[in-house]
């Protein structure tokens, strides 16, 4: 299966805490990285917790865990790193979370694919049309670049780099 996972950090060598958990993700049995998009900068977004830019990628990958162990592994990743969820919306070294598995819809605790505000926010949208611009949302049944087109730019942002490593 194919899913697309959100990677962001704002807190310590930023471009360094993702390039490790890309690591991690190539090192863990069942997934595979196909594609990285480019990595953007963008200011916080929907805070009122003052906090540096956040770095923003999406990876495409494959994998042959189902989406419930999928989240675990990534959980995984983030306490590696040093993720501590002290505040909704706040500051993280790291932050992992599956966007797109396909075109599945999952509703569970603690899960739902598409993630919920994937559809609505630029550091993902942005980085997930370097990738797959034609992309069908399986709800909303829009491409990526037409809801990226459908957003504006939510803020200050600019490309990183075009790759990380």
């Amino acid at each position: 299966m194919i899913c697309y996972i959100g990677l962001g950090s704002n807190l310590g060598d930023r471009l360094e805490n993702i390039r490790r958990a890309v690591d991690l993700l190539k090192a863990s049995p069942g997934v595979g990285i196909l594609r990285l998009s480019a990595v953007y900068e963008t200011a916080p977004w929907d805070t009122d917790t003052k906090q540096p830019d956040y770095l923003n990628l999406v990876a495409e990958v494959e994998t042959t865990i189902d989406p419930l162990g999928l989240l675990g592994l990534l959980g995984e990743i983030e306490r590696a790193l040093g993720r501590k969820r002290l505040e909704p919306k706040g500051p993280r070294t790291i932050d992992l979370d599956i966007l797109y598995c396909g075109s599945q819809i999952v509703k569970r605790a603690g899960l739902t694919i598409p993630h919920p505000g994937a559809r609505a926010r630029f550091f993902v949208l942005k980085p997930l049309a370097d990738l797959v611009p034609d992309f069908v949302d399986p709800q909303t049944q829009k491409t990526v670049a037409r809801m990226l087109g459908g957003i504006g730019d939510q803020g200050r942002w600019r490309k990183f780099c075009e790759k990380i490593v």
